[in-house]
């Protein structure tokens, strides 16, 4: 599925800009629209799971949606037909997505539990690197024809469905008699103040990292062809895909908020040389610090949420989690699209290191327990 999302997100700001005329603005809309909607859903696809007892089917019916909205990318004749294709995309993530995350913890061992996240997204990143890939091969091949890229990746999207469905087998994860609504305020009240301090890092830590159209927006304005603008989403996916799952083994070793504090740090760099120079060698050091960060991070905090979470209630966590952090990631998009438009792209970079610096003072303050695994 990644691959078939990536072949298009990564020619996507592109074709808002260059064929449809939208402005960064309209970038940034849809880019936080579609993924704060991912996040929302995920908070009843993980809850109905919890109550449920089971994953797969909406994992399934989640994937699905995220392959069938993949043609209407291919004849939207403009940026609203874009944005309903993001919305129904994103709603079917948003359904699989917690669903599937609770389904990695119920399986492996505490242990193991940061690597797994870690090769999870190591893996899910292959994807991410092979459908910009793609893209550019087809762009070449096919005389920079966007909408007929963009058709390609509905073949993908649907070979995902069928993975899924005749290859992946669950556990019975019902744990009452009688199923209990997991959104109830007495159930919500069983999360502990560790779970709802990862939310708030997790919350703090999407202020500071808006959408990766920003990157490909960055090298455009530094003279990449339109026909190389895939390169972007490859060579950043390509690092993270490398970086994540190392990193993810390590947090099982040492504190998982130490980790968390060097990848915003990272991150800090990173936003630092894409505000420096618009030349390509600052945008491609930038760019690799950002695939970096994201290797060092983003299996991080799902295996935090697991580490917090209590098992009954792990669909319900993870959905309430991205929830806010989808909220987040809104406002980010939003504020750098305003930005973009208004100061420039320096501008919009210097406040993602801004709010990124604020994030990391904020855990820096946070007393921590000797093994790292969950603040107190």
């Amino acid at each position: 599925m990644d691959t078939s999302s990536e072949l298009i997100h990564s020619l996507l700001p592109v074709f808002l800009v260059s064929t449809l005329g939208a402005s960064a603005l309209v970038v940034g809309l849809i880019e936080g629209v579609g993924e704060a909607t991912a996040q929302i859903v995920k908070v009843f696809s993980g809850a109905l799971s919890d109550y449920w007892g089971k994953r797969k089917p909406l994992a399934v019916l989640g994937y699905g949606l995220g392959a069938l909205s993949k043609p209407l990318f291919a004849i939207a004749p403009s940026a609203a037909v874009v944005l309903a294709a993001r919305l129904i995309d994103r709603t079917g993530k948003g359904i699989r997505g917690a669903p599937r995350d609770a389904l990695i913890a119920d399986v492996v061992p505490e242990a193991l539990r940061g690597a797994a996240y870690g090769l999870r997204q190591s893996l899910d990143t292959v994807g991410a690197f092979l459908g910009p890939l793609l893209a550019m091969a087809l762009m070449a091949l096919w005389s920079d024809d966007i909408r007929a890229v963009f058709a390609v990746a509905i073949v993908p999207g649907l070979l995902s469905v069928a993975l899924l469905w005749v290859g992946v087998h669950e556990r019975d994860t019902s744990r009452r008699a009688t199923p209990v609504n997991p959104l109830r305020r007495e159930r919500l009240r069983e999360l502990s103040g560790a779970y709802w301090w990862v939310v708030a890092v997790g919350a703090a830590f999407a202020l500071a990292r808006f959408s990766e159209a920003f990157l490909v927006l960055r090298a455009r304005a530094g003279g990449l062809p339109l026909g190389l603008t895939p390169l972007v989403l490859i060579g950043m996916n390509g690092v993270y895909s490398v970086a994540a799952y190392p990193f993810g083994t390590l947090s099982d070793r040492m504190s998982r908020s130490a980790l968390l504090a060097s990848g915003v740090a990272v991150l800090i760099a990173a936003d630092l040389a894409l505000a420096w120079d618009a030349g390509w060698g600052a945008v491609s050091g930038g760019i690799a610090l950002w695939g970096l960060h994201m290797g060092m991070t983003q299996g991080l905090l799902g295996a935090m949420v697991a580490d917090t979470a209590p098992v009954e209630l792990r669909g319900t966590a993870f959905g309430l989690f991205n929830l806010v952090s989808g909220g987040a990631t809104l406002l980010a998009s939003v504020v750098a699209g305003l930005l973009w438009d208004r100061l420039g792209a320096e501008a919009t970079f210097l406040a993602g290191a801004a709010f990124a610096a604020v994030a990391l003072a904020t855990m820096l303050a946070r007393p921590q327990r000797r093994d790292g695994r969950a603040e107190p």
